[in-house]
């Protein structure tokens, strides 16, 4: 079982010093905490009259024209490298607050006047279990997301995709998506989680990128969601497949694959992730020396995820692990080791 309310790790003098030397702290002119300051807010509805469990925030006049202009300067600093003249254009429309989940974010929608073209980003409380899954996927992921610090703010960019849920929905109306390509892709997805160590990939906190092919429709899963990097005891919450939610997938997967294929997929997967592990080898090195001296879980969920992984893997290595940094060090060195690479040492 998940953790109703999971704890929140600050920031540390380490980890800061980390974001700094790979430019992903940057000072900001509006915090988390400043736009708590609003005067009144009014739930938000879908274009179906219902309660999306947001909340649009309205701030005191005197107060709007800072709040907009500070607010375009972080989505410059986060998209154009803090340059104003290229986004003179944009204005901000709408922000939001949700009441719902962990970390309960501000979204701000942010518009192009000439074509009403949009986009959106967030500002979060800065947890340090999330910035850990930000950088794990900035560095195995073929898809990086894009996010800055300041102190104890978190800012990210929107992760556009077809939610995991809605996308069940849309399959009876398509009947031109191969479900095979469907299946394949939750099985690496599947892959992709447990060997990062991702935690609480229900459907709604991951989205599927669909691109037209020349002759059929390629799906990618990715997750919008990294509140539960390395945080649970145990290993099942890094499996995709064991969550009622994603049964449908499940399904799929039973339905138009055998043990072979699924076995083939799960190696490619691997296979891939290698690959940037060498790639990356040295920041990983930088990453994990942080990351094994600091605290993101409780004793009893490390020793309990040690445990269950070393009679997963049947690697008593994970038992002897004092920290949710060790637990995926071996994680990932295990990737090299199954498929017959040299093993490097990451720490």
């Amino acid at each position: 079982m998940i953790s109703r309310k999971k704890i929140f790790y600050p920031v540390s003098d380490p980890l800061h010093h980390y974001l700094r030397l790979y430019h992903q702290e940057s000072k900001l002119p509006v915090s988390y905490d400043d736009l708590k300051y609003y005067a009144e807010s009014i739930p938000l509805l879908d274009k179906f009259g219902k309660d999306t469990l947001w909340e649009t925030v309205i701030y005191p006049q005197s107060e709007i024209t800072r709040v907009h202009d500070n607010l375009k300067i972080v989505y410059a600093k986060l998209k154009a490298a803090g340059d104003l003249k290229a986004l003179k254009h944009l204005y901000i429309e709408r922000i939001d607050y949700c009441t719902f989940g962990n970390s309960h974010p501000y979204r701000i929608k942010i518009v192009n006047k000439y074509n009403d073209v949009y986009d959106y980003f967030y500002i979060k409380t800065a947890d340090a279990s999330r910035i850990y899954g930000l950088e794990l996927e900035q560095l195995l992921s073929p898809n990086p997301v894009h996010y800055l610090v300041d102190g104890g703010t978190l800012v990210e960019e929107h992760i556009a995709g077809i939610p995991g849920d809605q996308f069940l929905k849309l399959i009876p109306r398509r009947p031109e998506y191969n479900l095979k390509r469907v299946a394949k892709e939750f099985v690496k997805f599947n892959e992709r989680c447990f060997l990062r160590l991702l935690g609480d990939m229900r459907a709604y906190n991951f989205v599927f990128i669909i691109t037209p092919d020349f002759d059929d429709y390629k799906f990618f899963i990715r997750t919008i969601d990294f509140d539960q990097q390395f945080y649970e005891g145990s290993k099942n919450i890094y499996l995709p497949q064991f969550f009622k939610e994603n049964y449908p997938f499940v399904e799929l997967v039973q339905k138009h694959l055998n043990r072979e294929v699924v076995q083939q997929y799960q190696q490619e997967e691997r296979a891939v992730l290698a690959r940037r592990i060498r790639e990356e080898r040295y920041r990983l090195k930088d990453l994990r020396d942080v990351l094994v001296k600091d605290q993101v879980s409780t004793p009893e969920k490390i020793q309990q995820l040690g445990h269950e992984l070393a009679l997963h893997y049947d690697d008593a290595i994970f038992e002897k692990c004092t920290s949710m940094g060790e637990i995926i060090d071996r994680s990932l060195k295990r990737v090299l080791i199954t498929t017959h690479t040299k093993e490097f040492r990451v720490g």
